[in-house]
């Protein structure tokens, strides 16, 4: 979530949802970093959502060591066209995650 979509909204739903999981001690919200706020994506394609998404997420390069060779586990809390989760991905796995995979509470169709 962007500092602007976060000021926007008041909170991060995402985290509030791996919050609930249980898990806190595994939660890393400094690893991968929304480095660039997009415009709202809910009336684009899945196209336009990946060109809009292209530059938006980057891994923290003082913390490549901490992906590299692990199993990273992304927490969401609605995949429309999946672009989202699939720019995240893609950036774990360019900073050496062994394996991604997603957890969404809800999918539309």
């Amino acid at each position: 979530l962007s500092r602007e979509r976060l000021a926007e909204r008041g909170f991060n739903q995402a985290l509030l949802l791996a919050r609930r999981s249980g898990a806190d001690e595994k939660i890393r919200t400094d690893l991968l970093l929304r480095v660039l706020h997009t415009p709202a994506q809910s009336q684009l394609t899945r196209a336009q959502r990946l060109r809009n998404l292209r530059a938006s997420f980057a891994v923290d390069p003082l913390k490549t060591s901490e992906i590299k060779g692990r199993h990273v586990l992304l927490i969401d809390d609605v995949m429309t066209t999946g672009a989202t989760l699939q720019t995240a991905a893609l950036r774990l796995k360019q900073a050496g995650a062994l394996e991604v995979r997603a957890l969404v509470l809800a999918r539309t169709a």
